[in-house]
């Protein structure tokens, strides 16, 4: 019989603890702190999204509940709500944040080489933002509209093991192309956007810095077409053309060449035309570029569905970024550990195997390795589902 460490206990050590303790030293986070440090606030949250708990009382009492086997889990101390409140209060919530940038090099390292565009050898971004709708009332420092609040989650996805490398919490009158003058670029690699961040300026400094774009473009686009090449318009695609921009402000803010591409998605019926500065790029590479873009939307679905961002456990500005920042360790941390481990189950399977079975002592592989959990269903879609590794 197994009498090593809980499931719980396994997957925290994912988490580097030496790097953690620089981080809290150096934004002095434990400073006039006796028993309930970061890092058993960092457990309890964790444990939190595991478990699906949905309120600050709810996690206190199912630690109560638990008495000792709380010791298992790293929390050597009882948990009161007051602490873990003013905690998640107070505490800055850039621990948690380079705490993820941690995770994030981590996970890169592990799903190295494992992208779906194998034949691709440059890195792939896809940039978009999803809105999480909150209560006025409750947070009025998140003002949307008229009467309802809402936070922006901004972020950079690499496409090759769908890593989330940058990530910023907004408002939600933040615009998303302000987004642009924010995320790093580096030489050589892609970024797929949507319509949201057309802006000639800010792409052409992306154009200059040596990073290459597709992103979706306006109907009402003015420019004149220098060249046009054939296309296979039994595959849906219509024109591949080089042109210059005409717009007063536009032809000024980009002066130099991009390639047009207009293709017809005949599932949903829609007209896409598409802008890149990837004028040597082939018509059907640009489309299946832009249609890796929606890794990232399966993403944001995912998180929303399987993390809890949408019930905070504070109100202030400071709790609600902790909490989002330690979700995105969570979905971290489970990534890590399935490919490190090369588990073949999905991780939507995982999370929900892991709610029930977080403090049974036997190894994740041991856990894992039921046959049906890899038993994948086939039905037809649409389009492949970013989590079905």
């Amino acid at each position: 019989m197994y009498t090593g460490q809980i499931i719980f206990s396994q997957l925290m050590d994912v988490v580097p603890k030496y790097q953690f303790r620089k981080i809290v030293a150096r934004h002095n986070g434990n400073y006039r702190v006796r028993r309930f440090t970061c890092w058993n606030q960092f457990l309890c949250l964790c444990f939190g999204q595991l478990t699906f708990r949905e309120s600050l009382r709810d996690i206190v009492a199912t630690l109560d509940a638990l008495g000792s086997r709380r010791y298992h889990m790293g929390i050597k101390t009882t948990v009161a709500r007051n602490t873990f409140s003013r905690a998640n209060t107070n505490r800055p919530w850039q621990i948690y944040q380079e705490l993820a940038m941690v995770l994030i090099d981590q996970a890169r390292r592990a799903c190295k080489d494992q992208t779906e565009l194998e034949s691709l050898s440059d890195s792939i971004y896809a940039l978009d933002s999803t809105t999480i709708d909150l209560c006025l009332s409750l947070f009025p420092w998140a003002k949307f509209r008229t009467g309802k609040a809402a936070i922006k989650l901004h972020t950079l996805m690499d496409l090759e093991g769908s890593i989330p490398t940058f990530i910023h919490i907004s408002d939600g009158r933040t615009h998303d192309v302000n987004i642009l003058d924010m995320i790093p670029i580096m030489a050589g690699s892609i970024y797929i956007m949507d319509r949201g961040y057309l802006d000639f300026e800010r792409l052409f400094t992306l154009d200059q810095s040596g990073g290459r774009f597709v992103i979706r473009s306006r109907k009402n686009l003015q420019f004149y077409r220098k060249s046009s090449k054939p296309v296979d318009r039994t595959a849906g695609l219509q024109c591949d053309q080089m042109v210059r921009l005409t717009g007063h402000y536009s032809k000024q803010k980009y002066p130099k060449p991009l390639l047009r591409v207009r293709v017809i998605d005949q599932e949903n019926d829609q007209n896409i035309i598409l802008l890149t500065n990837m004028t040597t790029c082939s018509t059907e590479q640009i489309c299946e570029y832009y249609k890796s873009r929606w890794q990232i939307e399966l993403f944001f679905k995912w998180i929303k569905q399987n993390l809890r961002i949408k019930a905070f456990y504070g109100q202030s500005v400071n709790a609600v970024k902790t909490q989002i920042w330690t979700a995105i360790c969570t979905y971290l941390i489970i990534l890590i550990t399935q490919r490190t481990n090369q588990f073949n189950v999905k991780l939507h399977t995982m999370i929900q195997v892991l709610s029930v079975a977080i403090l049974d002592r036997m190894t994740l592989k041991q856990l894992f390795s039921d046959e049906s959990l890899t038993k994948f269903e086939s039905h037809p879609r649409n389009q492949l589902g970013l989590f079905d590794f």
